[in-house]
C-alpha cells in the first residue's frame, strides 16, 4: 500500500511540475514578444499590439488598439496555471485560465470568472486563442459571448519593424 501511495505521489508532483513548467515557458514566449505589433482583422481593419513587462517581470501586458477600442490584458502564472485578466472597454474583467498544446504554440484562453459582470448573459470576453507561428507571427482570436451567443474575431500579428 506504501509503495502504491508513493507511487501515486510521485506521478501527480511530476504531472504539477509539467504543468508549472509549462506555464513558465508560455509566460517567457510573452515576455519575449516585449515591443510592438501591427496586423489586420479578417475584416482588413488594422490592429496594433503592445507588449511590455511589468511587475519585477513577472507580469505581462498587452495593450490592444483596434479602431476607437482599447484594451488591455494581464498575463502572469498563478500556481501551476497560465492566466490572463482582461479590461475590456465594456467595464468588466474576465479572468480566463489557459490550456496550453504539447508543443506550447497553441494557448487557450477560458472564461473562469469577471469582475464587474452582473450576470453571465452580459456580453464579456469568453475566450482568447494564441497561436504563434514563430518569433515574428503569431494569431489572436477573440471571442465575444453575450445573451449565451458567441462571436467571434481574428486577427493576424507581426513584430512591427
Amino acid at each position: 500500500m506504501k509503495i502504491l501511495l508513493t507511487v501515486y505521489i510521485l506521478i501527480l508532483s511530476t504531472s504539477i511540475a509539467f504543468a508549472q513548467a509549462d506555464a513558465q515557458k508560455v509566460l517567457d514566449r510573452f515576455k519575449a514578444m516585449a515591443g510592438n505589433w501591427e496586423g489586420k482583422t479578417a475584416k482588413g481593419e488594422p490592429v496594433q499590439d503592445t507588449y511590455s513587462l511589468i511587475a519585477g517581470g513577472t507580469t505581462v501586458m498587452g495593450e490592444n488598439k483596434m479602431g476607437r477600442e482599447d484594451m488591455l490584458s494581464l498575463f502572469y502564472v498563478d500556481g501551476d496555471h497560465l492566466m490572463m485578466t482582461h479590461f475590456c472597454p465594456s467595464g468588466n474583467q474576465p479572468r480566463m485560465r489557459a490550456t496550453i498544446s504539447s508543443d506550447l504554440k497553441t494557448v487557450s484562453f477560458d472564461f473562469l470568472d469577471a469582475t464587474n459582470l452582473p450576470n453571465p448573459q452580459t456580453g464579456h470576453m469568453h475566450r482568447a486563442i494564441y497561436t504563434f507561428s514563430d518569433v515574428s507571427h503569431y494569431s489572436e482570436e477573440w471571442t465575444w459571448m453575450e445573451n449565451g451567443k458567441g462571436t467571434t474575431f481574428s486577427f493576424e500579428m507581426h513584430r512591427k519593424q
